[in-house]
């Protein structure tokens, strides 16, 4: 059996874009830097060349960031919104919670690990607040654990699956 840790959750939009970015990386993105090694090298001694040298970084990250998204792409579990429990939080949903502490509302959208952007309100199924929320629905009160001893308490006012 496959070991769940190394499944990367994300929607079919999020590996659609890992697989364009790929294809430019290993296309467009690497003749460029190819030629800029190119280039540098024509400038003659390389070991006093930092172009070469800014060159031959910007190769390295290039190819540390094709294997990323191999791996990725390689170990993407995609997750259909349809899966969800309408009324239950789940990934792909929309979530509307009140703060019971700030008394402030509050929306978020539950992605996977490699989507999850908490400024846009997208967080991980992962996280420790998407975590306590899986499973819930509207009328739920719910506390989290953020850290030892912190809790964090919300009511689930909405959900909307997608």
């Amino acid at each position: 059996m496959e070991n769940e840790s190394n499944r990367y959750k994300m929607s079919p939009e999020r590996l659609e874009e890992l697989k364009k970015e790929l294809e430019y990386d290993e296309t467009v993105r690497e003749k460029e830097v190819s030629e800029l090694i190119k280039e540098a090298r024509s400038f003659g001694d390389l070991s006093e060349n930092s172009e070469y040298d800014e060159a031959k970084t910007e190769q390295g990250k290039l190819y540390s960031r094709i294997a990323e998204l191999k791996d990725l792409i390689e170990n993407a579990e995609v997750i259909e919104r349809v899966e969800a429990k309408a009324g239950e939080v789940n990934l792909g949903c929309k979530v509307d919670l009140l703060d019971m502490e700030e008394d402030e509302e509050t929306t978020y959208e539950i992605v996977g690990s490699q989507e999850a952007n908490p400024m846009m309100g997208r967080i991980s199924d992962d996280s420790p607040v998407g975590k306590a929320l899986l499973g819930h629905a509207a009328g739920d009160a719910v506390t989290v654990e953020v850290q030892p001893g912190v809790h964090l308490k919300f009511k689930v006012l909405k959900v909307v699956t997608a």
